[in-house]
């Protein structure tokens, strides 16, 4: 079991690390690009079609991906057909699956995640931009002057408090893209979550669970406190405590 831990655990937390560090990187980009459409009307259409995949459940997007992906009906799979190549076996493939999970995990949150960085941005004093404006100052000039250390707080925070859930898997998402019995991506998709899964469902062992709880609640609380400890070194009024 403590070689299975280890993976476990490595899986888990680089899975998290990526959604949590490109997922706010990405939602500060798209709150400062939101920010810089003047047409009121485009804005709210944009934000309105980013912000959809958030409501698709985890099952229909299992769903989406399997019908692109599959070997024998993708879509991905008749596009390359058509062209003369040879179909790939993604589901048999564990190489190819972080960079799908990740893809996924961006594609669904970011219009969602990006609302709270669009209002941090709102509540900036319109009057230092546009005294910035009078003084020459361009959009890049804007953004990374003004409107990205205006951000720092509220993106160190939210970085912060996504770092206590480190170790705790997206089983909505991993369960419906790859499922919990393929053994042939086990050593890329496997999560603590999926392995305690088929650990109730086999085994019937629910003091796994209880296990798993502690370990993921402890390990969480000493990232937070180190995170949180190398943040106050760095910047002292954005640390938590």
């Amino acid at each position: 079991m403590t070689g299975d831990l280890w993976k476990l655990t490595f899986n888990t937390v680089a899975y998290n690390l990526a959604f949590i560090v490109l997922g706010n990187l990405l939602q500060v980009l798209v709150a400062v690009l939101l920010n810089e459409i003047r047409r009121k009307w485009f804005k709210k259409v944009t934000q309105t079609i980013m912000f959809l995949p958030f409501f698709i459940s985890p099952v229909l997007i299992g769903l989406l991906a399997y019908n692109i992906l599959s070997y024998d009906y993708g879509l991905l799979n008749q596009w390359i057909q058509s062209f003369g190549g040879e179909p790939v076996q993604t589901y048999s493939n564990p190489y190819v699956w972080p960079y799908i999970i990740v893809f996924t995990f961006l594609w669904q949150m970011t219009g969602y995640g990006s609302i709270i960085y669009f209002a941090a941005i709102m509540g900036l004093d319109s009057e230092i931009v546009e005294a910035a404006e009078i003084d020459g100052a361009n959009a890049l000039q804007r953004i990374r002057y003004i409107i990205l250390p205006w951000l720092k707080p509220t993106f160190i925070i939210l970085l912060l408090f996504s770092l206590g859930g480190v170790l705790k898997g997206n089983f909505g998402l991993f369960y419906n893209l790859v499922g919990a019995n393929n053994t042939a991506l086990y050593s890329t998709t496997d999560i603590i979550e999926t392995y305690v899964f088929r650990s109730l469902m086999v085994h019937f062992n629910f003091s796994m669970g209880s296990a798993v709880s502690l370990y993921q609640s402890v390990f969480g609380f000493a990232i937070v406190v180190t995170a949180n400890w190398l943040v106050k070194k760095i910047s002292p009024e954005n640390s938590l405590f």
